[in-house]
C-alpha cells in the first residue's frame, strides 16, 4: 500500500489546506473544489487529507458502512441492530472519470434477478464513500452521466439503482472533493454549486518556498517511510485539534449579527439561491470551531465568504470566478455600522475604522476587474476603423470587443455518431431512448427486457422448466440499444482580413462566435480556433474542451491585411486530419466565419475552392457565416458554402429566433451532398 505524503509536510497553499480541515471538522459544509493550473499539490493535499478523519464507527459486515448507533432501516445488508460496532479508518474513495455508470452506483444480477427474484447487488464507489470522501480528480472531465447521479445522490443522500423493476436503494453521504485544471474547461453550473467551497491555487513565485517544496518531493520519493515517520508528530497534533473542534462544534453559537452579515453578504453579490447563506453560515461556525472559539466573528464570516462565494457569483461562463474583497470589507462594514448604531449616542455618527471586524482585509481586485464577460482592451481608446470594410492589405487593426452575445440556432452534425456524450448530434450511447435490441458486448449495462424474454422463451420445455421462473441463460440477454446526443469538435475558421476591420461589423462576428462558443459550452463540446489575415493562417487554439479559453483568445484577435481564405481552410483541414488520430469517434462541425472574399496569391479564389472540395470529399459537416454588409451583396460566402456542401447564413439568421430551420437545412444539404457522392 502506498504511503500517502503527510498533509502537514504541504509548503504553502494555505487556503487549500484552511478549506479541506474545515470540511474535517464539519463535513456539513459541503465539500471543496480546487481549481490550479498542474502540478500545485491539489492532489497530493486532498489524498494527505483522508490520513487526518477520525475513524468510523460501523456495523460488523455491513457492505455500506452503517452507523451501528442508527443503522439504516433501508440498507440493502440489513436490518441491523443497534450495537456498539467496530472502528476503521475513513476512506477516501478515488472516481476515474472514465467510470462506467454501474461502477459509480453499483450493479445487479439481472440474470439471478430474473430467474430467482433475488437482489443480487454489488456495491458502487457510491457506497464505499459514504461517510467518507468521494475524490474526483479533473472532475471538469467527468461525463454528463455521471454528473447526473452525484447531483442526485448529493441531493438526496442517497443511491437508487433501479434495472427492470428491481431497485435497491442504500445511504450515500459523503463529502465532495473535486480537483480540475481550469484550462480543460468548466464545470456545469449545478455541479459546481453543489461544491461548498471553492479555493484557487497557483506554484509559488518565491524562490525560497519553490525549493522546499523540491527539497521536501525527493526526499519523500527516496523514502516515504522515514519521511511520513518525520512528520508523524505535526500530523498527530493536526488530527487531535480536528477531534477537539468536532466536539467543540455543536457548542458554537451564531448570533443574529453573524448572520445578518452572512445575509447581506450573499445579497450584495447577488448569488442564486439560498444555498450560499447556509454554507457560510456552516463555514464560519466551523472556522469559530478550528480556532477553539464558541461565538462567531466577523472575521470568520469574512473567511467564510472568501471560500464559499467565488464560484456562486459567475453570471455566465466566461466570467473568472473570484470576489471583490473592497466590495466584502464595505459590506462587512456597513452592516456592522448598522449593528452598533442603536447603543450609540447621537454625536456618534462614525463609529471609526476600528469596527468589529477592523480594516483588515487586504485588497484583492479592484471592483473594475469585477465585470462580466470576457475581458478585453479599453475600447474607448482604440481608433475607429475605416468605414465600410478596410481595402485589402490596411494594416493591422487593433482589437475591438466582442457585441452582446444571444442565443444561437443550434447546429448539427448529420448522420448518427458514437462519439463521446453531448448534446449536440444524434448518437449510440448508453443513454437516451431506446431504439431496439441486440447481443451485449462485454458486460450487460442496459436489460431489454421484451427482447430477453422472447429470447427465452422458446426452450422453456428443453431446459426443463417446471415452476413458474423463467429458466434465463446468458445467452438470451439483450442489451437496449439506445440513441442519445453526443458532443462534437466545434471548429471556428475566423476570417480577421482588412475586409472585416470595420469596428462595428468585428464587434458582431466577435459576437457571433461569443454565442456559438457558449452554446458550444452548455453542449459539451470541444473547441478550436483558426484565423486567417495577411498573408497566412494560425491555429489560435487548438482544440479543446476550454471553450472560455477560446473566448480570451477571440477578445484578443486582431485584425488586417490580406485575405487568405485558402490558407485558412488548409489550416483548419490539417487540424482536423490530426485530431481523427486522436479522437477518431469524435464527429467535426465546421463553422467558417467570413465574407467569402480572397485575395492574395495566385488566383486565390480557385484555390479557395479547391481546399473548400477537401472537406465536401471528406463529408465534413460545415456552416458558413456570412459576414458581407452593405446594400451590394456579391454572395461569396453562399459560393463558398455551395463548394463546402455546407450551409450558409447571415448573422442575423444565426439568431435562434430568426430562422426555424437552420439544422434541417444544414442536415438536408449534407445528405444531398452524400447522395451526389454515392452516385
Amino acid at each position: 500500500m502506498t504511503t500517502p505524503f503527510p498533509f502537514t509536510a504541504v509548503v504553502g497553499q494555505d487556503d487549500l489546506r484552511l478549506a479541506l480541515l474545515l470540511n474535517a471538522v464539519s463535513p456539513a459544509v459541503g465539500g471543496v473544489l480546487v481549481r490550479g493550473e498542474k502540478g500545485t499539490a491539489k492532489s497530493t493535499a486532498v489524498r494527505a487529507l483522508s490520513a487526518l478523519l477520525p475513524e468510523v464507527a460501523v456495523v460488523p459486515g455491513c457492505r455500506f458502512s452503517c452507523d451501528p448507533s442508527s443503522p439504516d432501516p433501508a440498507c440493502p445488508d440489513g436490518p441491523h441492530e443497534t450495537g456498539p460496532g467496530t472502528q476503521r479508518p475513513a476512506r477516501m474513495v478515488e472516481l476515474p472519470v472514465g467510470a462506467s455508470e454501474d461502477r459509480l452506483v453499483g450493479a445487479l444480477d439481472i440474470e439471478r434477478a430474473l430467474a430467482e427474484g433475488v437482489k443480487a447487488f454489488e456495491p458502487g464507489l457510491l457506497a464505499d464513500a459514504h461517510r467518507g470522501i468521494l475524490y474526483v480528480d479533473e472532475v471538469n472531465l467527468l461525463h454528463d452521466h455521471l454528473v447526473d447521479l452525484l447531483l442526485d445522490a448529493a441531493a438526496m443522500g442517497a443511491s437508487y439503482v433501479e434495472r427492470e423493476g428491481v431497485s435497491v436503494r442504500h445511504a450515500a453521504r459523503f463529502l465532495l472533493v473535486g480537483t480540475m485544471n481550469p484550462e480543460e474547461g468548466e464545470l456545469r453550473p449545478q455541479l459546481l454549486d453543489r461544491f461548498g467551497l471553492t479555493v484557487e491555487v497557483a506554484a509559488s513565485r518565491e524562490p525560497d518556498q519553490r525549493v522546499e517544496v523540491v527539497r521536501r518531493r525527493l526526499a519523500y520519493d527516496d523514502d516515504p517511510a522515514g519521511f511520513t515517520e518525520r512528520w508523524a508528530d505535526e500530523e498527530s497534533s493536526v488530527r487531535a485539534r480536528i477531534i477537539a473542534a468536532r466536539e467543540l462544534l455543536p457548542s458554537v453559537r451564531l448570533g443574529d449579527g453573524a448572520l445578518r452579515q452572512i445575509a447581506a453578504t450573499c445579497a450584495a453579490f447577488e448569488v442564486d439561491g439560498m444555498r450560499a447563506d447556509i454554507v457560510m453560515a456552516r463555514t464560519a461556525t466551523a472556522l469559530a470551531a478550528w480556532a477553539g472559539r464558541t461565538d462567531v466573528l466577523a472575521e470568520d464570516v469574512r473567511q467564510a465568504a472568501l471560500l464559499a462565494l467565488p464560484h456562486r457569483r459567475r453570471r455566465n461562463p466566461f466570467d473568472a470566478p473570484g470576489l471583490d474583497e473592497n466590495k466584502l470589507d464595505e459590506t462587512l462594514e456597513e452592516f456592522a455600522e448598522q449593528e452598533q448604531e442603536p447603543t450609540q449616542g447621537p454625536e456618534d455618527d462614525d463609529p471609526g475604522p476600528d469596527g468589529p471586524d477592523g480594516p483588515g482585509g487586504g485588497g484583492g481586485q479592484s471592483p473594475e476587474d469585477d465585470s462580466d464577460g470576457p475581458q478585453g482592451g479599453d475600447t474607448a481608446a482604440q481608433p475607429e476603423a475605416g468605414e465600410g470594410g478596410q481595402p485589402q492589405g490596411a494594416g493591422e487593426q487593433q482589437p475591438v470587443r466582442a457585441s452582446e452575445p444571444f442565443r444561437t440556432k443550434a447546429l448539427s452534425v448529420p448522420g448518427i455518431g458514437e462519439g463521446a456524450a453531448g448534446r449536440r448530434s444524434r448518437a449510440r450511447t448508453e443513454h437516451g431512448r431506446t431504439t431496439g435490441a441486440r447481443r451485449p458486448q462485454g458486460a450487460l449495462t442496459k436489460l431489454h427486457l421484451a427482447a430477453t424474454i422472447q429470447a427465452a422463451a422458446p426452450h422453456q420445455l428443453s431446459r426443463g422448466r417446471t415452476g413458474r421462473g423463467l429458466v434465463v441463460r446468458r445467452d438470451d440477454l439483450r442489451q437496449a440499444a439506445r440513441e442519445g446526443r453526443e458532443g462534437n469538435l466545434v471548429l471556428f475558421v475566423v476570417d480577421a482580413s482588412g475586409s472585416m476591420a470595420a469596428r462595428q461589423r468585428m464587434s458582431a462576428v466577435k459576437g457571433a462566435v461569443l454565442s456559438l462558443l457558449l452554446d458550444a459550452y452548455q453542449r459539451r463540446d470541444k473547441v478550436g480556433l483558426v484565423t486567417f489575415r495577411g498573408a497566412s493562417a494560425d491555429v489560435a487554439l487548438p482544440p479543446t474542451s476550454s471553450v472560455d479559453a477560446a473566448a480570451v483568445r477571440l477578445e484578443s484577435l486582431p485584425t488586417g491585411g490580406r485575405t487568405p481564405l485558402a490558407a485558412g481552410l488548409l489550416k483548419a483541414h490539417d487540424v482536423l486530419r490530426v485530431e481523427r488520430l486522436r479522437d477518431p469517434a469524435r464527429r467535426a462541425l465546421v463553422v467558417v466565419v467570413t465574407d467569402g472574399r480572397a485575395t492574395g496569391g495566385p488566383e486565390p479564389v480557385a484555390l479557395a475552392g479547391r481546399a473548400a472540395r477537401l472537406f465536401a470529399a471528406d463529408g465534413v459537416a460545415s456552416v458558413v457565416v456570412d459576414c458581407e454588409s452593405g446594400p451590394v451583396r456579391l454572395g461569396l460566402a453562399g459560393q463558398l458554402a455551395g463548394e463546402l456542401e455546407g450551409t450558409a447564413v447571415t448573422l442575423d439568421e444565426l439568431r435562434a429566433d430568426s430562422i426555424a430551420g437552420l439544422v434541417k437545412d444544414v442536415q438536408g444539404n449534407q445528405g444531398r451532398s452524400g447522395s451526389r457522392r454515392a452516385a
